[in-house]
């Protein structure tokens, strides 16, 4: 697989992709819609609610928690899930400057 060259954009440009990334599988998607729904951590099995194998939930809680976006802490033998409100506000505000970017009223494109 090639490199990404991550390093010949902005810090920026690479901040809304990081950020992007979180979105990028349904599966993620779905299992940071699980999070807000309990609005606290949240302690369950996340294969019945998502419907994957453990090992695939695993790995997408894992990738949520590298990009900031969730935190867990574990309790007995489980782990608790709950979004990151600090990370979250700030992925918000980052990817919201970004979608909000106007297209030109010039209708002269292509």
């Amino acid at each position: 697989m090639g490199l990404a060259k991550t390093e010949i954009f902005t810090a920026h440009q690479n901040e809304i992709a990081i950020f992007a990334k979180a979105f990028g599988h349904p599966a993620r998607v779905a299992i940071l819609q699980q999070l807000f729904k309990m609005d606290n951590c949240y302690c369950g099995n996340l294969v019945d609610e998502i419907g994957l194998a453990q090992p695939t939930i695993s790995q997408h809680l894992k990738e949520l928690r590298n990009l900031g976006l969730i935190k867990g802490q574990v309790e007995g033998t489980s782990v608790c899930y709950c979004i990151d409100k600090e990370n979250w506000a700030a992925m918000k505000e980052v990817m919201g400057d970004f979608l909000d970017q106007d297209l030109p009223e010039n209708e002269d494109c292509c």
